[in-house]
């Protein structure tokens, strides 16, 4: 199939369509756009809402989209082909580290018995093993896509207290933002996403907050920002100049000073329909609803270079549960990630911003 045609040049700028789905780890390209940081750096981008992962999957592959906001095993399992899907995306940021709620339904919540979040693993299987020997089915959980941190993290909890995820659960896709509405509703009784939809649903009162995926893996790489394959050769300069651009977004928003700016943009432009309290306790890394502040909150960090390890340590993962080609390589599955174009990206801010931290020496 041939790959994504060159971007559209408006003037001397190329213009790139980049995706994101409402979450909070999506601020820093919310950010670079609303400040102007993509214009700055001589790139037009136009962001695209999209409402589910497996619609980012398929625009990222068939050409709608330049870039996305990605889910980091998502650029594995297309490297090593999964699916009879083959694309070698180039992931160029870290998007934030930690961000993810486990929130179960009241009921599934009171049979773990009395806890004070995090929930133990072993509560957890205790609880739905005791529903197997009452002749009840399986617990349904919601994950927000098949390869997610959120699958494999909840999987590794759930398998270090004895349950089996692929017999003890039943695991299902819901796309973050239709997760309350659905453990509302009953289709699921339990859910990892990303935040605001966990808060949202424990304010809502038909969710109760278990633990976040940073219990289980401290300060976990989340999620990235990545480019249709081919597009960083075909026009570096774009890609590297919209990767500056979060970069200087993080940054911005490593700040505190600079939290209730970002509250109100994510309010406006992403969770018109949520709550500005709500979006403001995931900045600050509280669970809304209880005040609970977490161990490992969301953090965008100032430095945020992709690292291959982290790609080696979800390939790990996704062997484990059978979701990878046995004949998949290691270097398939580091292939997409570029420390190179994050550093040129770096390296472009130094030439802009005096206080930039990024290594001069490696600079051109």
């Amino acid at each position: 199939m041939a790959g994504l045609a060159a971007p559209t040049r408006i003037g001397d700028q190329p213009h790139l369509r980049i995706g994101f789905v409402p979450l909070t780890d999506a601020a820093p390209l919310v950010v670079a756009d609303a400040l102007g940081l993509f214009a700055e750096h001589g790139v037009r981008v136009a962001l695209s809402p999209e409402r589910a992962w497996a619609a980012v999957r398929d625009k990222l592959v068939f050409g709608a989209l330049d870039g996305s906001h990605l889910l980091a095993p998502l650029a594995v399992a297309l490297a090593a082909g999964v699916g009879g899907l083959r694309r070698r995306l180039d992931v160029t940021v870290r998007l934030g580290r930690n961000g993810n709620l486990f929130v179960l339904s009241p009921t599934l919540a009171e049979a773990a018995g009395a806890f004070i979040a995090p929930l133990s693993a072993a509560a957890f299987a205790a609880a739905v093993q005791a529903r197997a020997e009452d002749g009840l089915p399986p617990p349904t959980l919601a994950v927000v896509f098949p390869h997610s941190s959120h699958n494999y993290l909840l999987r590794q909890w759930m398998a270090a207290g004895g349950l089996d995820p692929d017999h003890d659960v039943r695991l299902v896709a819901v796309p973050p933002p239709q997760m309350a509405r659905a453990l509302a509703e009953g289709a699921i009784e339990g859910f990892c996403a990303g935040e605001p939809w966990g808060s949202h649903a424990i304010i809502q009162g038909v969710g109760r907050y278990a633990l976040t995926t940073g219990d289980i893996w401290p300060d976990h790489p989340e999620k990235v920002l990545a480019f249709a394959e081919g597009l960083a050769e075909r026009e570096p300069e774009a890609v590297i100049a919209a990767t500056a651009a979060v970069i200087a977004a993080q940054r911005w928003l490593a700040d505190p000073a600079n939290r209730g700016a970002a509250v109100a943009l994510l309010a406006e432009r992403v969770f018109p329909g949520v709550a500005p309290a709500t979006i403001a306790a995931a900045l600050a890394g509280v669970v809304g609803g209880t005040g609970q502040t977490l161990a490992t909150p969301l953090t965008f960090d100032p430095e945020s270079p992709p690292d291959a390890t982290t790609a080696a340590r979800w390939a790990e993962a996704m062997h484990r549960w059978g979701h990878l080609p046995t004949a998949a390589t290691e270097a398939e599955v580091r292939a997409p990630w570029r420390p190179d174009l994050w550093q040129r990206a770096a390296c472009l801010l130094a030439r802009t911003e005096p206080q930039s931290s990024a290594p001069k020496e490696t600079c051109p």
